[in-house]
Parts: structure tokens; C-alpha cells; sequence
């Protein structure tokens, strides 16, 4: 993934959004990642592979088992001061 500072990005949009098209790119303000850029292939791929919750569960290995069992932890709670 390249790197750009915000200031370069500004100044070379046209390049950044072309090689956003073959890798994301890493925007930096500041010296801290603030963006990615990405193509528009990439942002409908992972778009559409997020379903509801409830298409996630029913995907899940254990659906439809009624006799799974959750651990609980018994511990004691902790001692909070105000």
C-alpha cells in the first residue's frame, strides 16, 4: 500500500485515484493515517459480502443444534471505590 501525505494527494488526485484502482492507498495527515482510498471494485466487493446478522447465524456450523452450552464465569465481581 502507498503512502501519501494529504497535501500530495490533493496536488496529484489523478494519480492517487489511478493506482487506488490497482492497490489501496494510504492517505497520512500529520504523519497518522486518517483515509484509504480505494477502488470502486473493491468498495462493491466488500459491500456486498456483508448480509444481515441473522443470514450470518444461519450460516453458522451450529445452527439448528439445541443442545450447545455456554460456560459462565463464576467469579466474583470486582470491589469499585466512588
Amino acid at each position: 500500500m502507498q503512502t501519501w501525505q494529504i497535501n500530495e494527494a490533493k496536488a496529484r488526485m489523478s494519480e492517487l485515484v489511478r493506482q487506488a484502482q490497482l492497490e489501496p492507498q494510504d492517505i497520512t495527515l500529520h504523519g497518522k493515517s486518517v483515509a484509504v482510498l480505494i477502488s470502486r471494485q473493491q468498495f462493491e466487493r466488500l459491500g456486498n459480502a456483508q448480509g444481515s446478522l441473522v443470514d450470518f447465524m444461519r450460516r453458522s456450523p451450529f445452527f439448528g443444534e439445541d443442545d450447545i452450552e455456554f460456560a459462565r464465569d463464576c467469579s466474583l465481581t470486582r470491589e469499585v471505590t466512588f
